[in-house]
């Protein structure tokens, strides 16, 4: 009860913030002026992909920064029959992976300017709690400013 009460708070105060589609998330980018945080997970294989949804991405310090500060996508490759995503889903997550995960490496998190352009990139799971990958996040972003 208390994380469907928890998950329900954190959709009102700031909604679902993870984009599907890059294009969408890229345009956004430019308008706002905010960095896009790119992630490649496997969300129900992949351990380090779902120990890093759960405690970073899912944090509240997490959420809050980035509601305010990036565009968040979501690359995912579930494995399941019932996770298959749609086929137009799945081939917006082989484009971007072409692009910025060719070795199909998992979890891959990668903070982009608004062209695209990779900034930093955190291969597997960051070594880091959710404050902390927060602040790698801010102070890349300070010090490309």
């Amino acid at each position: 009860m208390k994380l469907i009460l928890t998950l329900f708070i954190s959709m009102f105060f700031f909604g679902n913030i993870w984009e599907n589609d890059f294009n969408v998330a890229q345009q956004k980018a430019v308008a706002s002026k905010k960095y896009i945080l790119l992630n490649f997970s496997g969300s129900d294989w992949c351990g380090p992909c779902i120990r890093m949804h759960k405690e970073i991405f899912e944090a509240n310090d997490f959420q809050k920064y980035a509601s305010e500060n990036l565009v968040l996508v979501r690359a995912d490759f579930p494995r399941l029959k019932k996770n298959q995503l749609p086929a137009e889903q799945l081939k917006k997550n082989n484009d971007l992976a072409l692009k910025y995960n060719p070795d199909g490496v998992f979890p891959l998190t990668l903070l982009l300017d608004e062209q695209g352009k990779i900034i930093k990139k955190w291969d597997g799971f960051p070594q880091a709690n959710a404050q902390e990958f927060t602040a790698q996040i801010d102070k890349t972003q300070h010090a490309k400013n």
